[in-house]
């Protein structure tokens, strides 16, 4: 009998947590799509952060892609698509740094500990401009028409906020108490600059 509640308890911890869905729409009040805009719950209570590594590209003298969404913690890495140099930096509070006028892919990433909107630039190429926006949650996501799913929520409260580019003002939030296997939807209306 013990070993079969050890393998019950065992095979119990394996699954998946039953877990909640958030449905963002973010909309200006003509009910066009906010663009490049970004969704992200903030938990009640710290989560536990993962090692992640993500991209932020240059190609054809652009930022790709031209806003990054990244859990606190994740370290980017800054190819250079281009067959010319790139000099990227950033003087945001957040993140600040410069890589050398480079090709190709630099031979290390760089950590992003602290949340906060990053402006990206490039030195050589005054047209270039990206954001990387440093989340405190594993539950965010980028909008695509004015829409996101944020799937596998772990049940609780949340502060949820949305950001985009032309934002003058604080991120808009609301807080949402998502229960287990949840499906919630949430509309945001944003204010044209």
């Amino acid at each position: 009998m013990h070993r079969f509640v050890t393998a019950l308890v065992g095979l119990l911890l394996t699954l998946p947590l039953a877990a909640a869905t958030l449905e963002v729409q973010f909309l200006y009040p003509d009910g066009s799509a906010v663009q490049d805009a970004i969704v992200y719950a903030l938990p009640a209570k710290p989560m536990t952060l993962q090692r992640k590594v993500a991209t932020m590209d240059q190609k054809d003298r652009m930022f790709l892609p031209h806003v990054l969404p990244i859990q606190t913690g994740t370290w980017v890495e800054f190819p250079n698509s281009d067959n010319i140099r790139h000099q990227v930096y950033s003087l945001s509070p957040a993140k600040r740094f410069q890589l050398p006028l480079y090709t190709g892919k630099p031979a290390f990433p760089i950590q992003f500990s602290t949340p906060g909107v990053v402006t990206l630039g490039c030195n050589i190429h005054e047209q270039m401009s990206a954001y990387i926006v440093v989340v405190d949650t594993p539950y965010f996501g980028k909008l695509e028409n004015g829409k996101a799913t944020i799937p596998d929520v772990t049940a609780g409260q949340y502060t949820l906020k949305v950001w985009y580019p032309e934002m003058r003002e604080e991120p808009r939030s609301q807080t949402v108490t998502l229960g287990t296997d949840e499906k919630q939807a949430i509309t945001f209306t944003a204010v044209r600059n």
